[in-house]
């Protein structure tokens, strides 16, 4: 993870079979929050809680609603760059 004065970015690597509801999820036992994200490698599908469903691969960026959730699509990893915007404090 790379923290710059506005944004964070790091870099996840999903290998096949991940799923967030089932692998994430339940260890954090949150809902997923929302994200912004660059796919470089592999495809992910993602479903937003309207039950809406996008696929994503290498070259497309996606932002994804808070509750969604996401898996690895194929047998290949998914790597994915994502994005988190920083909330500036009133001394910045």
């Amino acid at each position: 993870m790379v923290v710059l004065a506005s944004v964070a970015v790091g870099r996840g690597e999903y290998l096949p079979g991940w799923r967030w509801s089932e692998h994430a999820g339940t260890q954090t036992g949150q809902s997923s929050k929302a994200h912004i994200g660059y796919v470089i490698k592999g495809q992910m599908l993602i479903r937003g809680a309207d039950g809406g469903e996008v696929l994503v691969g290498p070259g497309d960026a996606f932002e994804a609603p808070p509750g969604h959730d996401a898996w690895v699509v194929g047998d290949e990893a998914c790597i994915v760059l994502d994005f988190e915007r920083l909330e500036k404090s009133e001394s910045s």
